[in-house]
């Protein structure tokens, strides 16, 4: 699976080596191209996966304000509550489009 935005390929890799998480996918550190994301100053915790960092995505000149997202360290209750460990895993959102 891909996840792109006006032409940018963000990460990539097989779909079994993502994980499904409330309607989001989220990608393997290894398959994200850490270059086009920066860490943002967004403020987030989520009740039962814990903090989280957001990132701000580079796609050609364009910046887009907090379109991705990962869990350095989840809570452990959130492991038997998604079934893997995600921890790092980063997500996309509004304009990145996931697909096959």
């Amino acid at each position: 699976m891909k996840a792109v935005v006006d032409g940018t390929v963000l990460a990539e890799a097989p779909k079994e080596e993502l994980i499904a998480i409330e309607g989001n996918w989220y990608f393997p550190p290894s398959s994200v191209k850490s270059e086009l994301l920066s860490p943002s100053d967004t403020p987030y915790t989520c009740p039962w996966k814990g903090e989280c960092q957001y990132f701000d995505v580079t796609a050609g000149v364009a910046v887009l304000h907090d379109r991705a997202w990962s869990y350095p360290q989840p809570y452990p209750t959130a492991f038997d509550r998604v079934g893997k460990d995600f921890s790092g895993y980063v997500a996309f959102w509004k304009e990145v489009e996931v697909t096959d």
